[in-house]
């Protein structure tokens, strides 16, 4: 430990406590308050040495200690850097970081800035090589009860499954949650709801159709609220919502773990004659699509390239036939337009270009460094849209008022009668009010879907869960795929250059990300 060598001048010491989970908190005295006892006492001890409580409290009620993402433990080093403190202490290693990287960097920044490190109940000394080697050894340990922790929560689980229990998760549309009984409890409009969709989809043979056709009735996916309160869900159905929801086999009245299903303990609302009828139709929706989508698929980049030479001028899919076999290339619009000598580009093979930018893409699905960076980038220009949209509403919201009043003017100056050349401009007026008001009604929503927009965490989960599938999808889905996350390539005689959409990754994330989610949350649970 170290302690200043000048006893007229008081050592400052801040006080750490955290805990994993939120449950207790609420109570009058829990357990950050006991921590924060054992170190008070602690540093009473202490007093003769001149150690003194700082006033500021760095508590991390519910957070991790896998991670260094805390506010509380922010607010530390904050003061730390800024020379505030000279003792951290907490009641034990663990609760200060569960990750051994983490602790070697807390550690380090201790010792830059002189600050010693105290667990009151383990008595180390950090400024020694044993006392570093020691903590090093009882880290690793503590590490190794977290991942123990979470083998036997994933343990459970499986097992609460395997008798058809329920264990949590994202609430499911046709059902409420008993949190009592902690049961699946039927809820009689919202199964009318799946049924209806299983029955419509029987029907019209296409999640697609199926989706616009829910959108156009009002209909909208669950809506719950979480815990802390903050309403979730409700949002506009998309094709891949209903291909989830016809796929689920807990309408059956059926829980599945790992590819088995086991006999729930909640009710079914589908008969298994409508749930078979739509299983089959599935796999034959998929067939055609593939194979028609392979022979249309020719010109996966259309309306993307752009030949650099040529003022970013577009390159068009087209192809030439030799021997029988055909040839798909992309040409520069402006080289066919002005000569093919004037243009270094000229053409490219559709193939090789193709190629390059799905391989780029996989990088990005595979590295988790290219994520980050990307998604940084992606969120930039999305807010920077949002900036954008903002204004724009705004301008527009100050013409409807205008216009309000201009034709307030012309009402009461005909009287309510308009008539020749007043009546054309009424009419003209209210045209472009209505007009105005579409395009602010088409802002609002725009905005209002960038409201919850992923985490860096949602994006990294969509990306790391697509990687694997990207093999198999057809070339119709890679296609869409690509136009959501490229905005353009840019074509140049020595190579090329790949412009990400603004937010096409954090769309992305949205379709993709909730398939994995519960995965992640069961990660995060054994923090």
């Amino acid at each position: 430990m170290i302690a200043t060598n000048d006893k007229s001048k008081p050592t400052r010491c801040a006080i750490y406590t955290r805990k994993s989970h939120e449950e207790g908190l609420e109570k009058e005295f829990n357990s950050l308050d006991a921590q924060c006892e054992a170190c008070e006492a602690y540093i009473a001890s202490q007093k003769h040495e001149g150690w003194k409580t700082i006033p500021t409290r760095y508590d991390d009620g519910g957070f991790t200690g896998g991670n260094m993402d805390r506010p509380g433990l922010k607010a530390l080093l904050a003061d730390i850097e800024a020379g505030r403190v000279d003792v951290v202490l907490v009641y034990k290693v663990d609760r200060l970081s569960r990750s051994l990287m983490d602790f070697s960097k807390l550690v380090s920044l201790f010792e830059k800035h002189e600050v010693a490190f105290v667990s009151v109940t383990q008595r180390f000394d950090t400024t020694s090589s044993m006392g570093r080697l020691t903590l090093n050894i009882l880290l690793s340990f503590a590490q190794f009860e977290r991942e123990l922790c979470g083998e036997r929560i994933r343990d459970k689980i499986a097992s609460a499954k395997r008798k058809g229990k329920y264990v949590g998760g994202q609430p499911l549309l046709g059902y409420d949650v008993d949190r009592d009984k902690m049961r699946m409890v039927v809820n009689q409009e919202e199964a009318k709801l799946v049924r209806h969709t299983f029955e419509r989809f029987c029907r019209l043979g296409s999640c697609m159709l199926v989706a616009r056709e829910l959108n156009r009735q009002g209909h909208r996916m669950k809506a719950w609220t979480s815990r802390k309160g903050k309403p979730m869900g409700g949002g506009a159905w998309k094709k891949t919502d209903v291909h989830r929801l016809l796929t689920n086999r807990r309408y059956l009245g059926e829980v599945v773990h790992k590819g088995q299903s086991y006999p729930g303990e909640h009710e079914a609302i589908l008969d298994g004659k409508l749930w078979d009828r739509v299983q089959k139709i599935l796999p034959e929706n998929r067939t055609s699509r593939g194979n028609r989508t392979r022979s249309k698929t020719a010109a996966m980049l259309k309306g993307l390239l752009r030949c650099v030479f040529c003022d970013n001028a577009a390159m068009a899919p087209t192809y030439t036939t030799r021997r029988g076999k055909r040839y798909h290339y992309y040409v520069c619009h402006a080289a066919g337009k002005n000569g093919y000598g004037t243009c270094q580009v000229k053409s490219v093979p559709a193939g090789q270009i193709e190629q390059a930018v799905l391989t780029h893409l996989s990088d990005i699905f595979a590295d988790p460094a290219i994520v980050a960076r990307t998604f940084r980038a992606t969120r930039a220009q999305a807010a920077e849209e949002h900036r954008a949209r903002t204004r724009q509403k705004t301008a527009l919201e100050k013409r409807l008022s205008e216009l309000r009043k201009t034709i307030g003017r012309l009402v009461r100056a005909t009287d309510g009668i308009a008539e020749g050349a007043l009546s054309a401009e009424l009419r003209a007026l209210n045209d472009e009010y209505s007009h105005v008001e579409c395009q602010v009604q088409e802002l609002d929503a725009q905005l209002d879907s960038q409201e919850e927009l992923p985490t860096e965490r949602d994006v990294a989960v969509a990306l790391r869960t697509i990687g694997p599938l990207w093999a198999e999808l057809f070339p119709a889905e890679k296609e869409r795929i690509v136009h959501l996350l490229v905005e353009s390539v840019t074509v140049r005689p020595d190579g090329l250059t790949i412009r990400l959409h603004p937010t096409g990754i954090l769309t992305l994330a949205e379709e993709v990300a909730p398939d994995a989610v519960e995965e992640a949350v069961l990660e995060e649970a054994t923090a």
